[in-house]
């Protein structure tokens, strides 16, 4: 299974629209994960376009983003969780684990800050970044990452800027 994760579009003042590397990734995809931050609904019926679309409520989305806090599922037998704002960087695994005790995998946003991590009990936590809103980072990011029988083989961070 390919999956394209995503966070912090931050539509329509960093999102008029899909943008064509954000777009290249997102033909073939199997399904999207949003880590939250999409501002307006819109931004997911374009996504939807592409693949079946997960999101979870980023702080900044709007009234017309329905969408829970936290969302946990199962894709290809992996066990993913996502959540917006995973809190601070000091114990970040741990503090994932404790909220997300059967995850394999947590896909998270807010800090616009790319990260692929992983703990010794197997827990692996990934932030996509922002395609659109890279703040103090060098390029606009999005993840790609691939499900093989319920094991993460693959977990890639691409430019896009």
């Amino acid at each position: 299974m390919r999956i394209v994760a995503l966070s912090d579009t931050h539509a329509p003042r960093r999102w008029r629209s899909c943008p064509p590397r954000v777009a290249e990734h997102l033909r073939g995809a199997d399904v999207i994960l949003h880590a939250g931050d999409v501002c307006v609904a819109s931004v997911l019926d374009e996504l939807a376009a592409y693949a079946p679309v997960h999101v979870v409520k980023g702080n900044n989305d709007g009234p017309d983003v329905v969408a829970p806090e936290t969302l946990e599922l199962t894709l290809e037998g992996l066990r993913i969780a996502m959540i917006h704002d995973s809190g601070p960087a000091k114990g970040r695994l741990a503090r994932m684990r404790r909220r997300f005790p059967q995850a394999g995998l947590v896909v998270f946003g807010h800090s616009h800050i790319p990260l692929d991590e992983s703990a010794d009990d197997g827990l692996r936590i990934f932030n996509p970044g922002s395609p659109t809103d890279r703040r103090r980072q060098p390029h606009g990011t999005l993840g790609l990452l691939t499900v093989e029988d319920g094991v993460l083989t693959r977990a890639e961070i691409v430019p896009v800027t």
